[in-house]
């Protein structure tokens, strides 16, 4: 959106200025799910882990404190003059509330995603009677995975952006209420995701490396390697067995995954047989990580491609259908990577320092699981509703940019065509 109105800014052009607020009723509503959804984290720290915060809190807390006071606040207050001042305040102020908007929300992720990678590669405290005590903030902070993560999570979150504004302005292209502004949309999604796939891949790499030397465990169970080995290779696909200690129907690739995680041909790999009771459930993460990497590299092909069409001004009804069937690629592959790294992390809640175990509440299982089924049931409830709005925002044309345009109605869904007076 601070792009868009950047444009707007520069060029004077009203399609930028229409397509940013389009696109800033549909972040209010991206923001109204993240919050209602997002909120039970902090009832679950004294529902579920009370024991966590217990010993944490003094780490913990902090941390989510900061988050709060330096970003939430941030990205609320200016939204609202995003929202709800198109006629009350200045083009300046609009462009520096879409900056501070954008600021918010990464400094939001800086903050949660540190706390998270501290879990992951602890750093920067002593243990008192039990008690985390902080004794380096910046090494907590700045722990051994938190850069990696951060990038790779902030490159997610663009990938997951460019193909949603790409996918449902392909999806109003095909509906035929596309205007001048979508198909600046298209083009501005599809070339962000062009640029930051690669990225994406190549940091998600080196994350993995750093997995390997603090998490050997996880990437045992992310490969698929029961036994340690030296040379061992890349399984493409399979189905694990945890009770036989076996990959049935695996398609391997000789010492692949030693030349990926080690850069050597025979370097070694620790396996599964290392960390007994001491590793996490093996296919959750086996096909969690291969939903991420494929979707990862679909999303690269489409991308590509859809770049190289816009550049030669040949856009087909294929690449318009994909991208809409891609609306969502992002946010599976984002919520696939997610089930990498939390699932990964077990047994631990704070990786070699405390088992889940050790700080979970004492609920009876039937407790848990009918809450944990009420709260999938209203996720859904959620997700299905907030679809069918983005679907209803996307399928009215817009109004006019000006009274005097006036746009051909399109035949094939061409760039630059519109239904009516400027249609966005």
């Amino acid at each position: 959106m601070f792009f868009f109105r950047l444009r707007y800014t520069l060029t004077g052009e009203k399609d930028w200025e229409y397509a940013y607020f389009f696109w800033v009723k549909v972040f209010a509503l991206t923001f109204a799910l993240g919050v209602v959804s997002g909120i039970t984290m902090s009832f679950q720290f004294g529902t579920n882990w009370p024991g966590f915060m217990e010993r944490v809190g003094n780490i913990a807390g902090p941390l989510l404190g900061y988050e709060v006071l330096t970003a939430f606040f941030l990205e609320a207050s200016f939204l609202g003059i995003m929202l709800y001042g198109k006629n009350l305040v200045s083009n300046r102020v609009h462009l520096i509330s879409s900056f501070l908007v954008a600021i918010g929300t990464t400094t939001s992720a800086f903050w949660i995603l540190s706390l998270n990678s501290w879990m992951h590669t602890p750093a920067g405290f002593t243990i008192e009677n039990g008690v985390f005590m902080v004794d380096d903030w910046m090494e907590i902070i700045f722990n051994p995975s938190f850069k990696y993560r951060f990038i790779h999570t902030v490159t997610a979150s663009l990938l997951t952006s460019a193909f949603f504004v790409a996918g449902i302005s392909a999806w109003r292209a095909r509906k035929n209420v596309d205007g001048p502004a979508t198909w600046k949309v298209i083009r501005t999604g599809v070339v962000l995701a062009a640029i930051v796939a690669p990225i994406q891949i190549f940091v998600g790499d080196l994350h993995g490396l750093v997995a390997l030397e603090n998490q050997p465990a996880k990437i045992a169970a992310v490969e698929g390697i029961w036994e340690t080995e030296k040379g061992a290779p890349l399984t493409l696909f399979g189905f694990p067995d945890e009770e036989t200690r076996t990959t049935h129907f695996a398609v391997e690739v000789p010492k692949l995954a030693s030349i990926i995680l080690t850069h050597h041909v025979d370097g070694e790999l620790k396996g599964l047989n290392e960390f007994e009771e001491a590793h996490p459930p093996v296919a959750p993460l086996f096909w969690s990580f291969r939903v991420m990497v494929g979707m990862g590299f679909l999303m690269l092909a489409v991308a590509w491609w859809g770049s190289y069409a816009l550049f030669r001004d040949k856009v087909g009804p294929w690449l318009l259908r994909t991208l809409s069937w891609m609306t969502f690629a992002g946010w599976v592959a984002s919520l696939a990577g997610w089930y990498v790294t939390e699932i990964g992390r077990q047994p631990w809640v704070v990786q070699g320092y405390i088992r889940a175990s050790e700080v979970v509440a004492d609920h009876a299982g039937g407790m848990v699981l009918s809450t944990l089924i009420g709260y999938l049931l209203l996720y859904a409830f959620l997700l299905l509703f907030y679809i069918l709005t983005l679907m209803h925002m996307s399928s009215k044309p817009a109004r006019s940019l000006k009274e005097s345009m006036d746009f051909a109605a399109p035949s094939t869904g061409t760039p630059g065509s519109a239904v009516t007076l400027g249609a966005l």
